[in-house]
């Protein structure tokens, strides 16, 4: 059974830095992009961040790059989120999902919607800024 599992999230003032883990299990990490996505009350669920654990190739979304940065360990089956110069707009619960192939293959899905769907969600971890 595919399982994952978020963490590292919490209350930070702006301009703080955080580090989201996604710990998986059930499944190895040979083919398979691992995405970030997030969730703020009264929005639609944004794409933030993907990698391919095949070949490193990596996504961020607009509105994180320079600030955010991907990475996995894939020995210990876990994807971290480095989220640095924070904002209280990147507020929001985040999840991390999992799909096979690699994050190419969920242009869509990443960008604002459309299929494929990863398939495999965490349960999510609460992010707060303040301002």
């Amino acid at each position: 059974e595919v399982q994952l599992v978020e963490s590292g999230g919490g209350l930070v003032q702006a301009g703080g830095s955080l580090r989201l883990s996604c710990a998986a299990s059930g499944f190895t990490f040979d083919d398979y992009a691992i995405g970030w996505f997030r969730q703020a009350p009264g929005k639609e669920r944004e794409g933030v961040s993907c990698i391919s654990s095949s070949d490193g190739s990596t996504y961020y979304a607009d509105s994180v790059k320079g600030r955010f940065t991907i990475s996995s360990d894939n020995a210990k089956n876990t994807v971290y989120l480095q989220m640095n110069s924070l904002k209280p707009e990147d507020t929001a619960v985040y999840y991390c999902a999992a799909g096979p192939d690699r994050c190419d293959s969920y242009y869509y899905t990443l960008r604002g919607g459309g299929p494929p769907d990863f398939g495999s969600w965490g349960q999510g971890t609460q992010v707060t800024v303040s301002s």
